[in-house]
């Protein structure tokens, strides 16, 4: 509930004078120019990251805000497909992944640690081992219990070699892994495309131009892979990829330039080489893993049989900053819609200045958007640095990325009353009456 008066308005407005935003503070001896991916060099500008060492980076309050959006929009897609959200430790007993063999496979990129019992531990890059430690320790697992899907969504680690493009290659970053347990093959199989098909749900609703791409199974393992990209020249993988059809193909996996599956009815389908960011990846991992740790399940005749695995890779982190990079202009952020860490930026007059009696007005519209639209409350700011030039905020406002700017000018003085509102995602810049503004409020959709 909104309360009426001053006391709702010191409550509830969430002012930009008391944000905490960096400013941009750069690793010492590095320059702008010397950025250059156009998501990270945005992000540190707008203060929405700033680097703790090469690879890592502190997440900073409006980042937190998109990030959580994100997650929100995940969970949501993961329930839907039977997802059970858990969390695993961070540190894996090294002996874990010596007992599958990963732990020379994977390489320098795994970072180890040693407690004072001089036990090694694996900072993880994901969790396969761990989870499938997990469901082998159910000695008596039925298959009425399956299939078992288990999810996380938590910090993983990677020793990368050369960290690079702020977000989208760190040394610590967030990731969705789910991994699934299934009775037979042909289950497994259907959990498979019910993933992919929630993986493709969560870009269309972020609207975020997606291409899903058979992908190599490399340190993985298992039978078969995709991989989801967003196409960008910053991207490091090469994909190949047709505009007509939609079919892609991650450039390792083939010799030569691919064909797409039906092309004896297409024959003139063309297979255009592209960039992409993977920002997620599905793989069938068959028994791998299951026999390695004795992960079974007694059948419908009480007979012993390996669960049939799938693990399913979000990046979280990178999705966003991915978002931003394909996206965004090079000077302005430009969100997913929904994931934007506000939806509305109201910006009152400068003080001193000839629209400075409008500004109790500011205060006043934002009290009663939260009235009309309630869901806005938490999803909307107000610009009150009085001390500033309406332009100069506007510009601020712009650059973050608030899809929404409503401006208290002088119009918002005359004897009808109106309100400058811009949408930065289509730059276009409409004056609304009072009325007219909090029925555009209204519609607003907010997650």
């Amino acid at each position: 509930m909104v309360l009426m008066g001053s006391r709702c308005l010191s409550a509830f407005c969430q002012r930009v004078s008391k944000m905490y935003q960096a400013s941009l503070v750069l690793p010492e001896g590095s320059k702008v120019a010397d950025i250059k991916c156009k998501s990270h060099r945005l992000m540190l500008d707008a203060g929405l990251i700033r680097q703790a060492s090469p690879g890592t980076f502190h997440l900073l309050p409006l980042t937190l805000r998109a990030l959580e959006k994100l997650i929100k929009v995940i969970d949501t897609e993961m329930r839907k497909v039977g997802g059970q959200k858990i969390a695993m430790p961070g540190m894996t007993p090294s002996s874990l992944w010596k007992t599958s063999g990963r732990y020379s496979e994977y390489g320098p990129e795994l970072l180890t640690l040693r407690d004072r019992h001089d036990v090694e531990y694996c900072l993880g890059p994901t969790h396969e081992e761990a989870v499938t430690d997990i469901i082998a320790g159910e000695k008596m697992l039925s298959h009425r219990q399956l299939p078992i899907k288990l999810y996380q969504i938590t910090n993983k680690f990677r020793d990368e070699m050369r960290p690079r493009y702020g977000l989208l290659r760190g040394r610590e970053f967030l990731m969705k892994d789910l991994y699934t347990f299934d009775c037979s093959m042909e289950k497994a199989e259907e959990t498979y495309r019910s993933v992919c098909e929630a993986y493709k749900e969560i870009f269309s609703i972020l609207n975020l131009p997606i291409v899903q791409a058979v992908g190599a199974t490399g340190a993985i393992g298992g039978s078969s892979s995709h991989e989801f990209h967003l196409l960008s020249d910053i991207g490091e993988d090469q994909v190949y990829h047709c505009s007509r059809c939609g079919y892609a193909v991650n450039q390792e996996t083939v010799e030569g330039v691919p064909s797409c599956p039906d092309h004896l009815s297409q024959p003139e389908c063309p297979m255009g080489l592209r960039q992409g960011i993977e920002v997620g990846h599905a793989f069938l991992l068959g028994t791998k893993y299951s026999k390695t740790f004795k992960a079974d399940f007694f059948d419908e005749e009480c007979k012993s049989r390996l669960a049939e695995m799938g693990c399913y890779g979000l990046g979280v982190t990178r999705i966003l900053a991915a978002a931003i990079e394909v996206l965004s202009s090079d000077k302005e952020i430009r969100w997913p819609r929904l994931l934007a860490p506000y939806q509305v930026c109201i910006i009152s007059p400068k003080e001193g200045g000839k629209e400075s009696s409008a500004i109790h007005l500011a205060e006043w519209l934002y009290q009663d958007v939260c009235l009309h639209a309630p869901h806005l409350a938490s999803d909307m700011l107000l610009d009150d640095r009085g001390h500033m030039t309406i332009g100069r905020r506007v510009k601020d406002a712009s650059q973050i990325g608030y899809p929404l700017i409503v401006v208290v000018g002088k119009r918002a003085l005359e004897a009808d009353p109106k309100f400058e509102v811009i949408n930065t995602a289509t730059g276009s810049t409409e004056y609304l009456s009072k009325v007219e503004l909090l029925q555009q409020m209204e519609s607003i959709a907010v997650l």
